[in-house]
């Protein structure tokens, strides 16, 4: 792809990266707050009134973990870098939402699982 064209697509489109705008933004007024497990970095303007995010990778908000989507909200003010929140033992690790991808959740005897199950559960109506 050219330069002129990847210029082009980084002013127009969000979807890609993050657009010229928020990069020149970020540029100017951010201060990097941390960074999450997936390379994700996250960013406040010096008075902590505007909070962001830029993806690394795809951009998709349930990325994001538990404990920086309560900062990026201002659910509490202090960052998990700061603070980390918590766990329980029996809590499992933050995933992306996967509806919509292989990897999504079928459960046993859906079509949609490699190698369905048969069903004993259910019988067939035949006309006699």
């Amino acid at each position: 792809m050219s330069r002129i064209m990847q210029f082009v697509l980084r002013l127009l489109t969000w979807w890609n990266d993050q657009t010229l705008g928020t990069q020149l933004f970020t540029w100017r007024k951010g201060v990097k707050v941390g960074e999450d497990d997936q390379g994700n970095r996250f960013y406040q303007t010096r008075d902590g009134k505007k909070r962001w995010v830029i993806y690394n990778g795809e951009i998709e908000a349930s990325r994001v973990s538990p404990d920086w989507h309560g900062w990026l909200h201002h659910t509490w003010n202090d960052p998990p870098t700061e603070t980390p929140m918590r766990h329980k033992p029996w809590e499992k690790p933050h995933i992306e939402n996967l509806t919509g991808t292989p990897l999504a959740y079928a459960p046993p005897g859906s079509i949609r699982r490699p190698v369905p199950e048969e069903r004993r559960d259910y019988e067939a109506w035949r006309p006699e």
